[in-house]
């Protein structure tokens, strides 16, 4: 390894063990995978000294990476085992479904900016995701022909969990969601399917996360 793979390796680790077990996170498989992705192949090379910072990061089309600790604590929610069809809504810079790539045994993953789906494909690809597949379209419709997932997770808030989200979980299934808009605070929402048309809900506390832009857009293409 040379001296700045094995600093950002360092930095990793810190990161894993200050912002996100001392905070809480004890999944062993959540924090294996946390250590593992390298956060700065996911921001502008500009902002890469910054890639274990305790805070989202702007990127491009306006939308932000999220802060390390809320993508570890939406990954421990979702209970994600290895054999697990995952939803990943919002790919954003790519980041999260290259977590979720190791923890599921496929994650699908929804942008709604055409560009950002693109970079996010190229940057997956380059780190070896080969179990990610990416498309652009609008992440409230889902990815019906994919359905049933086991875990479903929402990286912007809308003012109610969508309910074609909802029915996209298999029975079981868990979808972790912030649910709330600019005149209410946002929370995060851990919602199991229980049945063909129940389910349960969880408070996991409060969040803030850019809004989900929905309609206007085919499913994915």
């Amino acid at each position: 390894m040379t001296d700045g793979t094995n600093r950002r390796r360092r930095e990793r680790d810190r990161m894993v063990e200050h912002q996100i077990a001392a905070r809480g996170v004890r999944d062993p498989r959540v924090l294996d995978a946390m250590r593992q992705v390298p956060r700065e192949a996911f921001v502008p090379d500009d902002l890469a000294a910054q890639a274990y910072d305790d805070s989202p990061l702007p990127i491009p089309g306006g939308q932000t990476i999220s802060q390390p600790y809320i993508v570890a604590l939406m990954a421990e929610a979702a209970a994600i085992l290895p054999d697990d069809r995952v939803l990943d809504v919002g790919t954003g810079s790519g980041y999260a479904a290259a977590v979720l790539s190791l923890l599921a045994e496929d994650v699908y993953s929804i942008e709604r900016d055409p560009d950002l789906a693109a970079t996010a494909r190229e940057r997956l690809a380059r780190l070896s995701c080969i179990n990610v597949t990416v498309r652009h379209g609008d992440g409230g419709h889902g990815w019906p022909e994919a359905a049933p997932f086991d875990a479903i997770l929402a990286a912007a808030a809308t003012p109610a969990v969508p309910p074609e989200l909802c029915r996209q979980l298999a029975t079981g299934g868990r979808l972790v969601s912030p649910v709330g808009d600019a005149s209410r605070e946002q929370r995060l929402l851990r919602i199991v399917r229980t049945g063909d048309t129940d389910y349960e809900e969880e408070d996991l506390g409060p969040v803030t996360f850019v809004p989900l832009v929905a309609g206007a857009l085919p499913p994915g293409s």
